[in-house]
């Protein structure tokens, strides 16, 4: 199984999966592209295809493989797996499984960019979605994931492949409560296709649905019990996410499946 962490985050937000990977003898490697600042998201995917054919090649292990991802991390992976190998098909990947996966590109990303509302969204996220002084303009992977730029269409074109089984996670603010995620009152920002833009409770703080949606994928709208918000809804945010328990066994009810028809 292959770990791929999201945008401007680290391996370590999977401190609460690995422990369990370990106990269930479920092996993994973890993808690390935390140095390669500056990088675009072609170079990172080709980085992930070089990491997974040395982990193969050290392993002695050449059968299919799970790839779990974390935001902006489905898109390095599915760039990789849809873009680079395409329909060569090299790499042999049983499911992805994405946790608040931005796939239509991210209408976040795309707002950070407007000249009117990005400094005042950019404001309120510094120190905790991205760091200070942090300048949208001047970030490769950021202005990759806008919705209209030439790497999402490149995804767009490509489209899923038929051979491996998308598994999508996702959160949503059933119960409407501000301390989901407190930056924006527990709401999402979400951009509208004529380019306007609405908050909604339908995402995690980060990534609304719409932005998650792809036909064909697997997708789970979670708490699947409202009642957990109540007892720490900022587990259900996007940073915090892949931590959450419910998460975690989604994961791992993912990971113990045998082989699955992909049609």
């Amino acid at each position: 199984m292959v770990l791929v962490h999201g945008w401007k985050s680290h391996p370590g937000i999977w401190n609460r999966l690995t422990p369990r990977l370990i106990e269930e003898d479920i092996p993994f490697w973890s993808f690390d592209y935390t140095s390669l600042n500056g990088a675009s998201m072609e170079e990172i995917a080709g980085a992930l295809r070089d990491y997974i054919a040395t982990q193969r090649e050290e392993q002695g292990y050449a059968g299919s493989v799970d790839v779990v991802c974390h935001s902006i991390g489905s898109c390095i992976a599915r760039y990789l797996l849809e873009v680079l190998d395409g329909s060569a098909r090299h790499e042999q990947v049983r499911q992805l499984i994405a946790i608040g996966p931005p796939n239509n590109g991210s209408s976040l990303a795309e707002l950070f960019c407007d000249p009117v509302i990005g400094p005042g969204i950019t404001a309120r996220l510094c120190g905790t979605f991205v760091p200070r002084n942090f300048d949208p303009a001047t970030d490769v992977i950021l202005q990759a994931c806008r919705p209209g730029s030439t790497t999402m269409a490149a995804l767009r074109a490509a489209g899923i492949r038929p051979d491996i089984r998308y598994q999508f996670l996702c959160a949503k603010n059933l119960t409407r409560t501000p301390a989901f995620f407190p930056c924006f009152e527990g709401k999402t920002c979400e951009l509208q296709p004529d380019g306007s833009w609405c908050m909604t409770y339908a995402g995690d703080g980060i990534v609304p649905h719409a932005d998650s949606l792809l036909p064909g994928a697997v997708i789970e709208i979670l708490p699947a019990d409202p009642a957990a918000l109540e007892k720490d809804a900022r587990q259900y945010c996007h940073i915090q996410l892949p931590r959450a328990p419910e998460v975690v066994e989604w994961v791992m009810g993912y990971l113990r499946r045998g082989p699955v028809d992909t049609g």
